[in-house]
């Protein structure tokens, strides 16, 4: 009795673990689903090499344009300068914890470090806008209130939790005895952790990058609030711009009649997010997947 009583047990449970995996699945489906249907609605009315190759995006104007360019500009634009403040610091970070720090010190600090990623992203967007900019506007004369490099300096400090925290665990992995083998051969603690750990561990340490410029990529709060509303498409982080998901909260909060072309565009620019963010993915989890067959 017992027995048949604990094997309803683990079916049940086998059950309710199947169906919210399913479900995860059908949720991902309906999602690439709307897109798919309204993107392709949308280019009906649009040439799909005028989206990509136009440099104007202006579907709120009376000259309508449709040309991604400038969005991705300015998506690309922030997402830069978050990287090039975040994959440096979160890989100083992740070195220190792993290869300096004490025990005791890495269980206090990368909690309080992960802390980071779990503040609203509207509160950076205030921070970048209200404390960052005014500072920016004291050393470079002539910067404009919105701008993309304060949202993109801020981005970077959001995402450096995620880089220093994966980074740390793939060093982390790392197996001893090659440390210890180098310090056998008379290596330094910092030659040991530059020529060692870290290569070692660099599917690791890729992965946890790519995952920082999909998340960077796909950041909304910030860069609706800092960089300004005005699609450019330039490379000067000093000037206000758009990116996509700014675009996107623009058009969903504005007075765009559903069904229209314009209400369109939001969708479409969506897919080409969507197919950005799931590249970088897929990378990602190629990269993960080569770092663990390593070492098992």
């Amino acid at each position: 009795m017992h027995k048949q009583f604990q094997w309803i047990k683990e079916r049940i449970i086998e059950g309710v673990l199947f169906l919210s995996a399913l479900f995860s699945i059908f949720v991902t489906i309906g999602i690439v689903a709307v897109l798919f249907f309204e993107t392709y609605e949308f280019f009906k009315e649009v040439s799909i090499v005028d989206f990509l190759t136009d440099t104007q995006w202006t579907p709120l104007f009376d000259e309508k344009h449709f040309g991604i360019l400038p969005l991705f500009a300015g998506t690309f634009l922030t997402t830069i300068i978050a990287i090039a403040v975040a994959l440096p610091i979160g890989l100083i970070s992740a070195i220190y914890l792993s290869e300096y720090a004490s025990a005791r010190f890495r269980t206090a600090v990368k909690p309080a470090l992960e802390v980071l990623a779990a503040v609203p992203t509207v509160v950076y967007g205030y921070f970048a806008l209200l404390f960052v900019t005014p500072i920016l506007q004291k050393i470079i004369p002539g910067l404009s209130g919105f701008n993309a490099l304060s949202p993109g300096i801020v981005m970077g400090i959001m995402i450096t939790p995620i880089v220093a925290s994966l980074s740390e665990d793939a060093m982390h992995a790392v197996p001893m005895g090659l440390r210890e083998g180098a310090y056998a051969l008379g290596a330094t603690k910092f030659q040991v952790a530059a020529r060692v750990v870290v290569p070692a561990a660099f599917s690791g340490i890729a992965a946890s990058f790519i995952l920082g410029i999909s998340r960077a990529v796909g950041e909304t709060m910030i860069v609706a609030i800092a960089a300004g509303q005005q699609p450019r498409l330039t490379l000067n982080p000093l000037v206000p711009l758009e990116t996509i998901t700014a675009y996107i909260v623009q058009v969903s909060l504005g007075d765009t009649p559903t069904g229209t072309i314009e209400y369109k565009t939001i969708f479409a620019a969506g897919m080409s997010l969507f197919v950005v963010t799931f590249v970088l993915n897929i990378v990602s989890y190629w990269l993960r997947k080569k770092f663990r067959e390593v070492y098992e």
